[in-house]
């Protein structure tokens, strides 16, 4: 599996700001990395890459960070824009930051909002990037700050700015997020504290060079995952994949599915990952079953819905899925371009303002879909071809380099009929 897209975006991140030097093995050389990558270079931060997946960054501290030529291009990013905000709150010098025509038309504002009260000064368009930060004349002040709605963009904004702030930052979370920005800064030498649904950093702390070995992504291994249990012939094992437990709620609702998953530790790569969990997982083909997703494991699974879609429509019976509104803010309208798909494979379907209900177990049709630019989709659809009755054509698809380039060959190599063409 490729590298962790969110792993790799935090080293790189804090590797800028740490004093030292730093290595980053496993990179993941997508465009939504290489964004932030090109970023940071645009800052000051000295960066190589002896190799593909290999980046070495010089870091001499927040301070030595000066203000870029131009604006700063997050590309498809998302994380990027959102961590990027909190980084540069608290810097003497303006910053715009921009984006392709999808990042411009996502929301903004429950980042900028935290860190206003932070003292940051942040201008968004009705919500909207470009987002202009202008410079701080004085120190941020720590905040206590409860997150509106689950988020762990948000929270590591905040937590970014926090390091440059007056004081003890804390963040009450509504329900557990992605944690690798705390796992994260402890690799760096920060001390986070952590109590119930509460995560709090005092401000001042040094964060020093290390050494990061990013594991392989989990939300590009749930495409395989979900293509094992589908089709594999005996076993498919996909290598040091991270099991951060904030972001496997795909594995737990497939074992409710019926799924055949098994997970085996590998020695010794929890440090040198950052604190992050590391495993080979083994999965066989098996008979899914429709479930009712409870609302507990949304957040821990919230990128990985638009393949689960295509486990629930191959799944026996219904499965009902509610409190994803989130999906509807990402890269696309991930539950009305799901649903737009389900309808042209033949599957029954009911698009809800916060979720979807599917009756699976039919075959599917062929024909075109439409993946709007966004890159799960388009890859979930992919799999959606082990249970086609014809040929699928799926379009738009330029954006799966954002987070798993090589998707295609690698599906391919698992056994997928797969064929790119076209620009």
């Amino acid at each position: 599996m490729p590298g962790d897209k969110s792993i790799s975006h935090r080293a790189l991140l804090l590797s800028g700001i740490a004093e030292g030097a730093s290595r980053i093995t496993g990179f993941l050389a997508s465009e939504d990395c290489l964004a932030t990558l090109a970023a940071l270079q645009a800052l000051g931060v000295r960066i190589e890459r002896p190799q593909p997946r290999e980046v070495l960054v010089q870091g001499s501290g927040p301070s030595a960070l000066h203000r870029a030529a131009a604006p700063l291009d997050m590309g498809n990013s998302g994380t990027a824009m959102r961590l990027f905000m909190g980084l540069l709150a608290g810097c003497p010098f303006d910053s715009t930051l921009v984006g392709d025509a999808s990042l411009m038309r996502r929301p903004m504002e429950r980042v900028a909002t935290p860190l206003r009260l932070m003292g940051a000064q942040l201008a968004t368009v009705a919500g909207r990037p470009p987002v202009h930060i202008a410079a701080c004349s004085d120190a941020l002040r720590a905040i206590e700050y409860e997150l509106p709605v689950a988020s762990a963009q948000v929270k590591s904004a905040i937590l970014l700015a926090a390091l440059g702030a007056r004081g003890r930052t804390r963040i009450t979370e509504p329900a557990p997020t992605r944690d690798h920005t705390e796992r994260m800064l402890a690799r760096f030498g920060a001390e986070v504290l952590r109590s119930g649904s509460q995560v709090a950093l005092e401000g001042g702390q040094v964060l020093r060079g290390t050494r990061i070995a990013v594991p392989g992504d989990f939300s590009s291994a749930a495409f395989f995952l979900v293509a094992g249990c589908l089709a594999a012939r005996g076993t498919l094992v996909l290598e040091n994949v991270g099991l951060n437990p904030t972001r496997t709620g795909l594995l737990e609702l497939l074992r409710q599915m019926g799924a055949d998953i098994r997970t085996h530790p590998v020695a010794g790569a929890m440090e040198d990952a950052g604190g992050e969990p590391v495993a080979d997982i083994e999965v066989r083909a098996s008979v899914l079953h429709g479930i009712k997703v409870s609302e507990a494991l949304v957040p821990l699974a919230i990128d990985e819905f638009p393949v689960f879609f295509i486990a629930a429509a191959c799944a026996q019976g219904e499965t009902l899925v509610r409190g994803a509104l989130e999906l509807r803010v990402k890269e696309s309208d991930r539950l009305a371009v799901m649903a737009e798909g389900l309808r042209t494979l033949g599957i029954e379907h009911e698009l809800l303002p916060d979720g979807l209900w599917i009756r699976g177990g039919g075959a599917f049709r062929g024909g075109t879909l439409e993946s709007h630019g966004d890159h799960r989709i388009a890859m979930a659809f992919a799999v959606a071809s082990l249970r086609a009755g014809a040929p699928l054509e799926i379009r738009d698809v330029a954006n799966v380099a954002t987070s798993f380039p090589a998707f295609v060959a690698t599906a391919r190599a698992a056994g997928l009929r797969i064929t790119e063409y076209g620009s």
